[in-house]
């Protein structure tokens, strides 16, 4: 009952019609306006209460990706990015790429946005601004799409992007290695065709896809 008073604040859930609970109360706003307020900070604390409900493990990271299973990953397989501030703190970061990843992926009912490929080991949770470069958008699920390994590298590379119709683009850099069946069968098909939108968050930032074509796609 508390989760659908939330979801009575939520305008995600409100612009498809799902009204939740009328009971919010004013401590239920505040909760909500503080946790979207200080997001980039709350967010990796949220996912470090919710590792810690089921492991005191740092080592190891909490998966809900698989079908009614909770699984307990190596953290070696979430490895942080890190810089010159972040060294110290691998710990909290990769508890924020984990909430990101976790959020992204289940939004997207663990399905490449583009290809429908639906295996969790090969889906990445990818950045539309990159990781290093944008720390309050690191965290923030309308900075992500749900892709296939393949398809992330080709976005992160700058070889395919995404239009203001959230339709797919092939770039001219990734064209210049056609023919190549295997290539071409993997991002051919889905050149103009609109992305498979996520069903449990808004849709990905169109001011984020609007600086990935800009800084990052290359024509």
């Amino acid at each position: 009952m508390k989760l659908s008073n939330f979801a009575s604040l939520d305008p995600v859930l409100q612009a498809r019609g799902i009204r939740g609970l009328s009971g919010a109360t004013k401590t239920d706003c505040a909760m909500w306006d503080e946790f979207h307020t200080e997001f980039p900070a709350l967010a990796p604390a949220s996912e470090q209460l919710l590792h810690d409900l089921f492991t005191k493990d740092d080592g190891r990271e909490v998966d809900f990706l698989h079908r009614d299973k909770v699984r307990l990953e190596p953290a070696a397989r979430f490895i942080a990015w890190t810089g010159p501030t972040e060294s110290t703190a691998t710990v909290k970061v990769r508890r924020g790429q984990q909430f990101f990843r976790q959020a992204v992926l289940n939004a997207y009912n663990v399905r490449c946005c583009i290809s429908g490929i639906h295996v969790p080991r090969l889906l990445v949770a990818s950045h539309i601004k990159p990781w290093s470069g944008f720390p309050n958008e690191r965290v923030d699920p309308r900075n992500g799409l749900c892709l296939s390994s393949l398809h992330d590298a080709a976005f992160d590379a700058g070889l395919i992007t995404i239009d203001e119709q959230l339709r797919v683009v092939l770039g001219k850099q990734l064209k210049s290695y056609f023919p190549q069946a295997a290539l071409e069968q993997n991002f051919t098909p889905f050149e103009g065709k609109p992305i498979n939108l996520p069903v449990k968050l808004a849709e990905p930032s169109k001011e984020f896809l609007l600086y990935h074509r800009e800084s990052v796609f290359m024509l």
